[in-house]
C-alpha cells in the first residue's frame, strides 16, 4: 500500500488525510473531556448522587481498560482501523444521546449513568487503540513524532478547554443537554473521518486465529522487546501510583493547603497548558538528544516534579506557586515523553501487531487506574493525605527506573532494518517499511 503522491512527498500540512484524522481526533478529544465533567455533574445536580455513587460512576468509565484492554488490541488488529474509529464515534454519540432523552421523559437514574459511563469507556478504549494503530498508515515513518505531537497536542488543548466548556454548557443548558451537545460532537468527528481517502488493506486472517492466543502474542511482543517492556512497566507504575496520588490530590489542595476552588481549577488548567508545551517541544528535543533519552528524561523529571506537591505544605508563603509549578512541569515532561513513546512503538511493532501492542500499553497504564484510585482512597484514611501523596510520588519516580535501565538511554533514533533501504522515489510509510521487514 502506498499513500497518494502528494501525501508522500509533502509535509503534514499537505497531507489532507492526516489533517482530517487530526481534526476528527481534536473534536473527539474535546467531546471526551466534556463527558468527563458533564456526566458526574448530571449525577450530582440532577440525581443528588452520594459520594459512593460518584465513586462507582468514576470507576465505571475506567473499568473497561482493565477488563477489555488486551481484547481490544486483538479486535483492532483483526479489522481495518478507520471503520472502527467511525463505529466508536457513532456508538459514543448514540450512548450519550440516551441520557438527555431519559431526562426529558423523567427516566434518568444513577444506574443508567453507570451503564452509559461503562459503554462510553469501552468505545473510548477501542477508539484510542485504533487511532494509534491507524496513524502509521497515513503518515511517513519520519513524520511519526510530528504527527503524534499534533494529535497529542489536541488532547492537551482539550484538557484545558474541555472542562471549561462543559462547566459553561451545564450552567447554560443543564447537564443532560450539555451531554446532548457532546453526542453531536462525536457525530462531527465521524463525519470528518468518513472523508479520509487513504486506502487501508484488510488485515490478514487465519483459520486458526484464537483470541487468547492473539492476546498472548501481543503481550509477548511487548515484553519480548527490551524497549517496549521498559515503557510498559514504566506506564504501569505511572498509572497505579499516579492515580493513587490523584485520588487525594484535590482533597489535599483544599484541606491541607487551603486552596479555593479557583486555585484548584487554575492548578489543573496549568497542567493542560504544560501538556501543550510538552507536545510542541517533543520533536525538537528528540532531534537534539535522541528519542530514547527524551523518554528517559521526561519520565525522570515527571517523578521529581511530583515531589514538590507534598513539600508545598512546608512553605506556606509559596505553597500555591509550588503546586502550580509542579502541575505545569509534570504534564510538560510527561507529554513530551509520551509523544516519543507512542512514535517509538509505532516504529518498532509490525503493522499486524500495532493494535495489540497499543492495547497492551493501555492495559498496563489505564488498567491500573481503578486499582490505584481505590488504594489511594484507602491509604488516605490510614496514613493521611500527605503520606499518600508521598507514597504515590515515590512510586511514580520508581517507574522511571525501567526506562533508565533499558536500551532507551542510548537510542538516538528509531530502530530500522538495514536490509530495508528507502526507494529512490521517496520514503515509505512506517506501515509499508515494517510490513516488508516482517514479511507481511
Amino acid at each position: 500500500m502506498r499513500l497518494k503522491p502528494m501525501a508522500r512527498r509533502g509535509g503534514l500540512w499537505e497531507n489532507h488525510d492526516f489533517l482530517r484524522l487530526w481534526g476528527a481526533q481534536t473534536v473527539s478529544q474535546v467531546g471526551s473531556q466534556i463527558t468527563l465533567v458533564a456526566l458526574p455533574l448530571a449525577a450530582a445536580l440532577e440525581l443528588d448522587a452520594s459520594p459512593s455513587q460518584m465513586g462507582i460512576l468514576t470507576a465505571a468509565g475506567t473499568l473497561p481498560f482493565l477488563l477489555l484492554g488486551l481484547f481490544a488490541g486483538v479486535w483492532v488488529d483483526r479489522m481495518r482501523r478507520r471503520p472502527m474509529l467511525l463505529a466508536m464515534d457513532l456508538g459514543r454519540s448514540l450512548t450519550l444521546l440516551v441520557i438527555p432523552l431519559a431526562w426529558i421523559f423523567d427516566l434518568l437514574r444513577i444506574e443508567l449513568l453507570y451503564v452509559a459511563a461503562f459503554f462510553v469507556g469501552v468505545q473510548t478504549l477501542f477508539y484510542e487503540v485504533a487511532w494509534v494503530s491507524y496513524l502509521p498508515s497515513v503518515v511517513r515513518r519520519d513524520q511519526l513524532v510530528a504527527g503524534n505531537s499534533r494529535l497529542h497536542g489536541s488532547a492537551s488543548v482539550a484538557q484545558v478547554a474541555g472542562p471549561g466548556i462543559a462547566g459553561l454548557l451545564v450552567g447554560l443548558i443543564t447537564a443532560p443537554f450539555a451531554i446532548l451537545i457532546d453526542a453531536v460532537s462525536f457525530l462531527g468527528s465521524a463525519l470528518t473521518l468518513s472523508r479520509i481517502r487513504t486506502h487501508e488493506a484488510v488485515p490478514d486472517r487465519h483459520a486458526d486465529d484464537h483470541v487468547i492466543r492473539e492476546m498472548i502474542d501481543g503481550l509477548r511482543t511487548v515484553f519480548g522487546n527490551a524497549s517496549l517492556r521498559a515503557m510498559a512497566l514504566s506506564a504501569a507504575f505511572n498509572g497505579y501510583f499516579g492515580y493513587m496520588f490523584l485520588a487525594v490530590y484535590i482533597l489535599y489542595m483544599v484541606e491541607d493547603l487551603g486552596f479555593s476552588s479557583t486555585e484548584v481549577g487554575l492548578a489543573l488548567s496549568l497542567g493542560g497548558l504544560g501538556a501543550i508545551i510538552g507536545v510542541v517541544i517533543a520533536e525538537p528535543v528528540k532531534r537534539r538528544i535522541g528519542i530514547g533519552p527524551t523518554i528517559v528524561v521526561g519520565r525522570v523529571l515527571f517523578g521529581l516534579g511530583g515531589l514538590l506537591v507534598p513539600l508545598a505544605v512546608r512553605f506556606p508563603a509559596a505553597e500555591v506557586q509550588i503546586v502550580l509549578a509542579a502541575e505545569f512541569l509534570q504534564y510538560l515532561v510527561l507529554d513530551m515523553a509520551i509523544v516519543n513513546e507512542v512514535s517509538l512503538r509505532q516504529a518498532i511493532a509490525p503493522k499486524r501487531m500495532l493494535g495489540r501492542v497499543s492495547a497492551t500499553m493501555r492495559f498496563m497504564n489505564t488498567g491500573m487506574v481503578p486499582l490505584g484510585a481505590l488504594t489511594g482512597g484507602f491509604l488516605g484514611e490510614q496514613i493521611g493525605l500527605r503520606g499518600t501523596l508521598i507514597v504515590g510520588v515515590v512510586g511514580m519516580f520508581a517507574g522511571a527506573f525501567w526506562v533508565w535501565a533499558s536500551p532507551l538511554r542510548s537510542m538516538r533514533t528509531e530502530p530500522t532494518n538495514p536490509d530495508d533501504p528507502e526507494p529512490a522515489g521517496g520514503r515509505e510509510t512506517t506501515a509499508e517499511l515494517v510490513d516488508r521487514a516482517s514479511g507481511v
